[in-house]
C-alpha cells in the first residue's frame, strides 16, 4: 500500500528571501537601470565637487564634496526605493509578469518581501560605495559618534520604508511599461530640485521650501544633513534647526499613506485587462 507524504510549503519568508536573490540579480543584470539608480548620485557627487571645490565655503568650514555627500544619499535611497520600484512594478505588470506570478503559489507578501529586500540590499551597496568614494577620494569627514549612526539607521530605515510603499503605490500611475520612465523620472527630478539635493536648500525660494516640505525627500535630506554636517551648520538651516523629530512625523505619515494608497490602487493586470 502506497502512503503518500505530505511536504510542507516554504513559508512566506522563505519564498521571499529567494524572490530577493532572484531581484537582485536581474538588477544587475540591466546595465542602464544599474547606471541610472545605482551610479547617479555617485556621479553627480563627483560633479558638484569638482566644480564647485575649492571654491565655495558653505559655513563653518564645511566644503561642496561635505555639503552634498547627504543630499546624494538621500537621493540615491529615493532612486532606489521610490523610482527603481515604481518604474520597474509598471514595467512587470505591463508584461504580464504580475499576472503570470499571480497565478502561482507564490503569495503577493513574498513579491513585496523580494522587491523590499532588493530596495535594501541595493540602498546598502550604494550608500557603502558612496562613502567609501566621499571618504577616500574626495576627502569627506564621515562622523564617528556613535549618536549621529544611530540617527542615521532610523532616518535610513524610514526613508527606505516610506520611498518603498510610495513606489508601490505610484506604479499604477504610468498607462504602459514603456511610459514609466517618461512619468516617474520628472517626479524624481523635481523633488531632487527643491529638497536640498541639488541646491543650499536654505538658498531656494520661502515658496519652494514649503511646497518640499510636503515631501519626503526634503527631510530625508535634511535628516542626513544632521548626521554628516558639523553640529554648527544646523544655525544655517530654516528655523535654525535639524527639526529631526519633525522629519520622523513625516517621513512615518507618507509610510502609512503609502502603505494604504498602495493596498487600495495596486493593480496585478494591466488597466485595458479589465
Amino acid at each position: 500500500m502506497n502512503t503518500v507524504v505530505a511536504t510542507a510549503l516554504p513559508s512566506t519568508l522563505r519564498i521571499g528571501l529567494s524572490r530577493t536573490s532572484l531581484e537582485v540579480k536581474q538588477f544587475f543584470r540591466e546595465r542602464d537601470q544599474l547606471v541610472f539608480t545605482f551610479f547617479f548620485p555617485i556621479i553627480f557627487l563627483g560633479i558638484f565637487s569638482a566644480v564647485f571645490g575649492g571654491t565655495t565655503d558653505f559655513a563653518d568650514g564645511v566644503d561642496a564634496a561635505t555639503y552634498f555627500t547627504p543630499g546624494m544619499l538621500a537621493s540615491g535611497i529615493f532612486l532606489t526605493s521610490f523610482q527603481s520600484l515604481a518604474v520597474t512594478i509598471a514595467m512587470e505588470r505591463d508584461e504580464d509578469l504580475l499576472k503570470r506570478l499571480r497565478g502561482t503559489p507564490m503569495s503577493p507578501q513574498a513579491y513585496f518581501i523580494g522587491k523590499i529586500g532588493l530596495v535594501l540590499v541595493t540602498s546598502v551597496l550604494q550608500f557603502t560605495l558612496l562613502l567609501a568614494v566621499a571618504g577616500l577620494a574626495l576627502g569627506v569627514d564621515l562622523p564617528t559618534e556613535p549618536a549621529k549612526w544611530l540617527n542615521f539607521l532610523w532616518i535610513f530605515v524610514l526613508g527606505t520604508a516610506s520611498g518603498s510603499v510610495l513606489g508601490i503605490a505610484f506604479s499604477v500611475v504610468p498607462r504602459s511599461g514603456k511610459a514609466a520612465s517618461a512619468v516617474i523620472t520628472p517626479v524624481v527630478l523635481l523633488l531632487q530640485f527643491i529638497s536640498g539635493v541639488y541646491f543650499v536648500y536654505s538658498s531656494l525660494p520661502a515658496w519652494m521650501q514649503t511646497v518640499a516640505e510636503i515631501f519626503p525627500l526634503k527631510w530625508l535630506a535634511q535628516g542626513m544633513r544632521s548626521v554628516f554636517l558639523p553640529d554648527g551648520f544646523e544655525a544655517n538651516e530654516p528655523g535654525g534647526s535639524w527639526q529631526l523629530g519633525t522629519g520622523a512625523i513625516v517621513l512615518s505619515l507618507w509610510l502609512v499613506v503609502g502603505l494604504v494608497v498602495a493596498q487600495r490602487v495596486f493593480r496585478w493586470t494591466r488597466r485595458d485587462a479589465g
